[in-house]
């Protein structure tokens, strides 16, 4: 298998459709430039494209182990976790106050979708400490903060996220763990947590475990919610590593992919834990960290989708079968590279023009990422910060559905070879079948999108979001040379709107109906604003000349043709399909 890393797209929709300026012009950035991205870029794709890809595979068939109560990773990731940490790959964007390089976020997202590309479980034990020290530097006290995060970005501490437990995933009000006061300032927290994420490895000398539970006494549901701070092992007051804390890994999870990766169920029995934030406010400091992992498992899927897309295409460029339709590439063979087919060819077209657009939504929010972290203009900020809580859940849901069509079609190509293990197409589908599900499912995602990112406060900004993208179209709608583009998104934009307007109503008169809506409305939205990024980025290219423009001419007018018509059959389901819904009661499903 083979992976090279995009880069030529990644530095033009940096560097000439948003604009390094923007990102220079934001405090902290000034010493930031083309040439720096560059490199970085570079790096990460050698890095990624060699060290990582290579153990994938023997990842996969060794698996993460469990034996006499430790867990072990597969040959090969401890010598590429130690390079990761000694190239400084741990802390891209984390604070210079701790060790980290203090980059900006749009950097670390082209380069987590590098990593997620060719090796996602290894990526799966760096990304949870990256949440993690992000959550810790928000909400953590100094004293916590200068005891732990140097070594978070060092990458010798490593962190996890513990929410689920056997019978609680989404709803996490009914959770029962419980934290009780130690009297020193600690609590001892008692309960089983399930699904952990690198809840424990080899890689690291130490495991900070990020766990909600409930203080004896607190509110029901998800408002009695802590958030503590539980070491693997506890740390000394002089930084030194004391004494292991009570907390056990039970067993880990053997599973259709990300083998490699440890999932584990986690006891804690009176385990030592520190409060980070307010009593009963955990979930609302949980949020910055759960944040941070949806963004990054869509981007999990836009890097499989590329990876799965490189590798059929140079497969179809070798593998012979039967004559292809006229001109043929050579009539004297008696078979053609299977390239030569159209519906290779749109099945191809298809992943690679949603990749593309797909890349340029990662870019876009990661601009406003950096820009409300980082702009000294408070108004600018929170725009910023509501134009990337409206994206979170379509970055999350939208690129993980993209990486299972794009990996599925990509196997699709390869015929039956894609279905052995020998070309290493059928990992790729196996290990991004996960990104759907964990994080909050899509169906979730699509969920939060419509009952709180289109209603009340966040609904005003959601229309105002809409209506600058339907301001920029008119401006560029009688251009002939960019109408082919812009009249489809244009068009398509209409129907989000209104259909958008009809949905707002069903979430206050008819619930049910707009929950039972919320995953095509959620898909609609994503094509239809990816169509917008598209026209934006052929107007910005509007009079330059030259193969890598023409190509990506060529490619958001098949976006346009082929894949945006989707949007009016989303539209009309939505709405007109609500009643065929309505009409099953759950004895109808379950009765015959």
């Amino acid at each position: 298998m083979i992976y090279n890393a995009p880069i030529k797209d990644m530095l033009f929709l940096v560097n000439e459709w948003i604009g390094l300026d923007k990102v220079i012009a934001l405090p902290g950035y000034e010493e930031v430039d083309a040439e720096l991205f560059e490199a970085i870029l570079e790096e990460a794709d050698r890095f990624s494209g060699t060290e990582l890809l290579s153990i994938n595979r023997d990842g996969d068939e060794h698996g993460a182990k469990f034996e006499n109560g430790t867990v072990t990773t597969p040959p090969g990731f401890k010598e590429a976790y130690t390079q990761f940490i000694e190239n400084g790959w741990a802390g891209i964007d984390a604070d210079p106050e701790h060790g980290g390089q203090g980059l900006p976020k749009v950097l670390q997202n082209l380069i987590d979708e590098m990593v997620g590309a060719v090796n996602v479980s290894f990526k799966l034990y760096t990304e949870l400490s990256r949440g993690a020290y992000h959550l810790m530097n928000h909400a953590a006290s100094d004293e916590i903060r200068e005891k732990y995060l140097p070594k978070m970005v060092e990458g010798v501490w490593s962190g996890t996220m513990c929410l689920t437990e056997a019978h609680c995933g989404t709803d996490l009000g009914l959770l029962n763990t419980k934290a009780v006061p130690a009297g020193d300032g600690t609590y001892k927290l008692s309960g089983t947590k399930i699904f952990i994420t690198s809840g424990d490895h080899d890689l690291t000398e130490n495991i900070l475990h990020l766990v909600i539970a409930r203080i004896e006494g607190a509110p029901a549901g998800t408002r009695g919610i802590s958030l503590f701070l539980v070491p693997k092992i506890l740390v000394n007051e002089d930084g030194s590593l004391g004494e292991r804390n009570a907390v056990n890994t039970a067993s880990i999870e053997h599973k259709m992919g990300i083998r490699a990766s440890a999932t584990c169920t986690l006891n804690f029995d009176d385990a030592t834990g520190y409060l980070i934030g307010e009593e009963n406010r955990g979930l609302a400091a949980m949020f910055k960290m759960m944040n941070i992992e949806r963004m990054t498992v869509g981007l999990q899927g836009l890097g499989l989708s590329e990876i799965a897309y490189q590798n059929a295409r140079d497969y179809a460029q070798e593998r012979t079968q039967s004559k292809a339709p006229a001109p043929r590439p050579d009539d004297s063979k008696p078979a053609d590279p299977i390239i030569y087919q159209p519906e290779m060819q749109r099945q191809l077209l298809t992943i690679r023009s949603q990749v593309e657009g797909a890349r340029a939504l990662s870019v876009f929010t990661g601009l406003h990422v950096d820009i409300m972290e980082r702009s000294a203009d408070e108004a600018a900020a929170a725009d910023a910060e509501n134009t990337v809580a409206l994206l979170t859940p379509v970055i999350k849901a939208h690129f993980s559905d993209l990486g299972m069509s794009s990996t599925l079609s990509a196997q699709q190509i390869y015929g039956g070879h894609g279905y052995v293990r020998e070309h290493g197409m059928e990992q790729l589908v196996r290990d991004c079948r996960i990104a759907p599900i964990y994080e909050g499912t899509n169906e979730v995602q699509a969920i939060d999108l419509v009952a709180r990112k289109i209603t009340g406060k966040t609904g005003e900004f959601a229309d105002r979001f809409l209506a600058s993208w339907q301001e920029f179209l008119r401006e560029h709608e009688d251009d002939e040379k960019v109408a082919a583009i812009v009249g489809p998104a244009a068009v398509a934009l209409e129907c989000l709107i209104d259909t958008t307007r009809w949905l707002r109503e069903k979430v206050q008169s008819d619930d049910a109906t707009a929950r039972g809506a919320a995953s095509q409305y959620l898909r609609l939205f994503a094509l239809t604003i990816i169509a917008c990024m598209w026209s934006q980025i052929i107007v910005s290219i509007r009079d330059k000349e030259g193969s890598f423009y023409d190509i990506k001419r060529k490619l958001a007018r098949f976006y346009m043709q082929q894949v945006l018509p989707e949007t009016s059959a989303l539209a009309a389901t939505i709405i007109q399909g609500a009643d065929a819904l309505a009409d099953f009661e759950v004895s109808d499903l379950v009765g015959q």
